[in-house]
């Protein structure tokens, strides 16, 4: 061996990031093993090995009885133990490569890479990073989205494991932080923490909220993150395959936070109960469905930005909720006007909030005697039951009105195309029987 072995061993630190001290020390110690096997020893000390860092010479010597060291020229240890060498040698230098991913990609946890699709295992996507592949689990891809070999991901380092013989990679392009990153790649301001991400809520592939506010009164959070004519806004709706991003202004207060997470809905009222960690919104009628959203897409996110659990209801919902908690605790004796003020201050807007909170908290909260908490409770909760199967029957005659429209529009359509078909024809003969006279 000489230093085309160094040359070698250093293309191998530098190509695989592997310490070129440690592939020598590796490679001293796959001889010492090839040693022991070619003369059959147990001693692990009986060996010793000795590469020049200069020259790539290799020295190998056995320690003998008298305390000195007799040399073995490589010639004499033959084919087999050379094998030896070179199979603990790979295995070494696998070791060593693992454990220089493992370190190089843990720090790399949670950065945002652009990698080169390779090929679908089960589902999963593999992608080459650098000189490693990661794998992007289904739940972790955006739904509906396919790359084919060769083309750009762009994608989240989510975890790196060590699985023992290699190391797992998983990539995300569904986490939120996905879009956290991308918002730092494309907008200095949060690169820079100038604004900052407050709260994220998505579902992959259909729409994103985010809470911004800004440190510095003269930048404007939103503004900034959608960019000159939505510039910025629009690279990573690109890059997200077309998914809806909603940028909203971050409040502290949550009545004024709600209202801005549910936009683009106007919202007329916010009503709060702390004690169940409700919020009842009031909309107009013909703002209900747009606050609601595509199968309560728009509702959903909203309360999991704000971290509420969010009611809709229109203003003459709200009004009949109230109007009939108020005929139902009223004539208990010993309510007063002072506590169905309180109870509305505290968020219970009907019957059913009034039964969940339970008669411990109306004790505490209306000054009120554990009687008249007890009979209030009750009094709502008995409300409840009849509020609730009025509404299941309404739920059922509405659902079968709506079936009945529909039956009724099928027929009306299937019955339109032949109509047309017929009076075609009709037009065609008149055509032809008026052509044929005028010739005649």
């Amino acid at each position: 061996m000489n230093s085309e072995t160094l040359r070698i061993l250093d293309s191998i630190a530098r190509e695989r990031n592997i310490d070129r001290e440690i592939l020598i020390t590796d490679l001293e110690q796959a001889m010492i093993s090839a040693a022991r096997k070619h003369f059959n020893s147990m001693d692990l000390e009986e060996f010793g090995c000795e590469m020049d860092r200069l020259g790539g010479g290799i020295r190998i010597w056995r320690n003998v009885a008298d305390g000195t060291q007799e040399d073995i020229p490589l010639s004499a240890m033959g084919r087999i133990p050379a094998q030896t060498a070179k199979q603990v040698m790979i295995q070494k230098f696998r070791e060593e490569e693992r454990n220089s991913l493992l370190e190089e990609f843990v720090k790399r946890q949670g950065e945002l890479v652009t990698g080169s699709a390779q090929r679908y295992e089960g589902g999963s996507l593999v992608v080459q990073i650098d000189r490693a592949e990661g794998f992007m689990p289904r739940s972790e891809q955006i739904p509906g989205e396919q790359f084919q070999p060769g083309d750009r991901v762009r994608c989240l380092i989510l975890d790196v494991r060590d699985a023992g013989y290699q190391v797992k990679i998983v990539l995300s392009r569904a986490h939120p932080d996905f879009i956290r990153r991308l918002f730092e790649a494309e907008v200095p301001e949060v690169a820079d923490r100038v604004i900052e991400i407050k709260a994220m809520s998505r579902e992959p592939g259909f729409r994103t909220k985010l809470a911004v506010s800004s440190v510095d009164s003269k930048v404007d959070a939103v503004g900034a993150c959608v960019g000159v004519r939505g510039s910025r806004i629009r690279n990573i709706v690109d890059e997200l395959g077309g998914e809806k991003i909603d940028i909203v202004r971050w409040n502290e207060s949550s009545q004024v936070l709600i209202s801005n997470a549910l936009k683009p809905a106007e919202v007329e009222e916010v009503s709060l109960c702390f004690e169940l960690g409700r919020a009842t919104i009031i909309v107009r009628e013909d703002q209900l469905s747009l606050a609601i959203g595509r199968r309560g897409q728009n509702v959903r996110l909203a309360a999991r930005l704000t971290g509420w659990d969010v009611d809709i209801l229109t203003p003459d919902e709200f009004a009949k909720g109230l109007a009939t908690l108020e005929e139902t605790v009223r004539p208990i004796e010993g309510v007063t006007d002072e506590m169905l003020d309180k109870m509305g201050a505290l968020g219970l807007i009907s019957v059913f909030d009034v039964e969940e909170v339970g008669p411990e908290m109306l004790e505490n909260e209306l000054q009120a005697t554990a009687e008249i908490a007890d009979a209030i409770v009750a009094a709502c909760s008995d409300r409840a039951k009849i509020v609730a199967e009025q509404q299941a029957k309404d739920r059922e005659e509405a659902e079968a009105r709506a079936a009945e429209d529909a039956t009724t529009a099928d027929a009306l359509l299937s019955e339109a195309p032949s109509a047309a078909v017929d009076e075609a024809a009709e037009a065609a003969a008149d055509d032809i029987l008026g052509g044929g006279g005028a010739k005649g």
